[in-house]
């Protein structure tokens, strides 16, 4: 068949079902960093009050890209996740390509919450007790934390953030309700949800941060050689992670609105920050609730970054099964099944990213926090384009598998569509890096070290093509249905 026959490492045993892979995947999206940062930055930085309407027409077109990915799914059963599938679907070089952006987008975001936690905690501990703390001190002390817990049985970690995030949506939940109870002038205004309230100047700004915002609900099938049931829990997984976050975002972005009159959420957003969702808690719930509800915030983070460890440790390691990057990163704990080579490389990468804006004296949330999620908000959204094209190659070698729906049409539909806001974020780059926008090569500089990465992720692969035919055979690994495999990618 063209595929490698040693047997090829695996991680842990399968611990883990839909619920547990909910868990990582919605942490990593972070609800309330999601609602406190995300929605605050972009009522702030886009001067829009139509923030709610683009979760609104944003989850659909996630629906979208879900319906081809989980059929992917059934066949395909990585570690890897996107790699694999391109790999299967368009070729084993276009995977590498892919592998790599994967890799540096998702990296990129986990940079990102480093320098925000840095600043959360240092801001928190001289509020509260006058102490003057570093940011990246308490970044580097995280990526310890973080790097630790990288190591340990997949679901323990699956419970860590279980309780997070249930902590996490009852804060929201609580909050939420209590803002729609107080409507400024009155009555509750659904002004935030017509369509000229974003359809104006900045809507392209808005979907991009919007998107950013969702970054983490795709990355289920990273978890599918641990899941109990793959075929399955890979897909519930990824609408649950949809629906879930779509409703929070929708609902708590429009209470934000509500509660301080869609004329003045902007310039609250802009003067407040963060601080803006839980200043309204603290008026109507109190000062007490909206004091625990910023230390969720910061485990929040805390939550997010752990899953963005799980998540990026695991592509190094199949990287590394596969030979795209040094074998050491391939390698599993003994003990627990985790990838331990990709967890040490990871938390190695993250303290000297963390140690080198330190250094420069760099803001970590203006320079490390914005730069990094726009990297990872341009990254994801390529790769999802890729995978949609992949399951349309991938279906057409035996379209007898799927309904044509999954096979082409929801696929062929999401490509479209994630390439506008594709389209939308390269336009908007200017707004979403901050004043790095003026200066052009901090503003192409970021999505083109997506396009160099891709490119060198490509001709690594080629040169294996050439040089060890058997390692590139083995490029994405298997398919999981052996007896229906297609004709092989070439």
């Amino acid at each position: 068949m063209g595929i490698r026959t040693p047997e090829r490492p695996g991680l842990g045993s399968r611990r883990l079902g839909a619920v547990q892979v909910v868990f990582f995947v919605v942490a990593a999206a972070g609800p309330l960093l999601g609602v406190a940062g995300g929605v605050s930055a972009t009522y702030a930085s886009t001067g829009s009050a139509g923030v709610p309407l683009s979760f609104v027409l944003l989850a659909p077109v996630l629906g979208l890209f879900t319906v081809g990915y989980a059929a992917m799914s059934r066949y395909v059963t990585n570690a890897g996740a996107f790699y694999p599938y391109v790999s299967h679907g368009i070729g084993r070089s276009a995977g590498a390509g892919v592998s790599y952006v994967t890799v540096l987008a998702y990296s990129a975001i986990q940079f990102a919450i480093y320098g925000l936690f840095g600043l959360s905690v240092s801001t928190w501990l001289g509020a509260v007790f006058g102490l003057t703390v570093p940011w990246w001190a308490a970044a580097l002390l995280m990526v310890l934390v973080v790097g630790a817990c990288g190591v340990l049985r997949i679901d323990f970690n699956a419970k860590v953030l279980g309780v997070a995030l249930g902590l996490e949506v009852a804060v929201l939940v609580v909050v939420d309700a209590a803002l729609f109870a107080h409507p400024a002038g009155g009555a509750v205004s659904l002004a935030p949800l017509s369509w000229s309230s974003l359809f104006s100047a900045g809507a392209g700004a808005v979907f991009a941060f919007s998107i950013a915002v969702f970054l983490g609900f795709e990355g289920a099938a990273t978890y599918g050689e641990e899941c109990r049931d793959p075929r399955r829990t890979v897909g519930r997984a990824t609408y649950v992670a949809i629906g879930l976050t779509a409703v929070l975002y929708i609902a708590s972005s429009l209470a934000m609105a509500v509660a301080t009159g869609p004329d003045h959420i902007v310039e609250r957003a802009a003067a407040e920050g963060p601080g803006l969702l839980f200043g309204l808690g603290a008026r109507h719930v109190g000062q007490a609730f909206a004091d625990t509800a910023y230390l969720l915030f910061l485990t929040g983070q805390c939550a997010a970054l752990l899953s963005f460890h799980n998540a990026v440790a695991r592509y190094l390691f199949a990287l590394g099964r596969d030979g795209l990057l040094p074998e050491v990163v391939g390698r599993t704990s003994k003990r627990t099944g985790a990838p331990i080579g990709g967890s040490l490389a990871q938390t190695t990468i993250s303290a000297v990213v963390v140690s080198v804006f330190a250094l420069a004296g760099r803001d970590p949330f203006a320079d490390l926090f914005t730069w990094g999620g726009v990297t990872a908000s341009t990254g994801v959204t390529i790769i999802m384009i890729a995978v949609s094209l992949s399951v349309i190659g991938f279906f057409r070698r035996f379209p007898d598998r799927e309904t044509w729906w999954r096979r082409w049409g929801a696929p062929a539909l999401a490509v479209v569509t994630l390439t506008a806001v594709l389209v939308l974020i390269v336009a908007s780059l200017d707004v979403l890096v901050g004043p790095a926008g003026a200066i052009p090569l901090l503003r192409w500089g970021m999505p083109g070290a997506l396009v160099v990465a891709g490119l060198v992720g490509f001709l690594r692969a080629e040169a294996l093509r050439t040089r060890d035919p058997e390692v590139y055979a083995g490029i994405g690994g298997p398919l999981r249905d052996e007896d229906a495999q297609p004709q092989e990618a070439r």
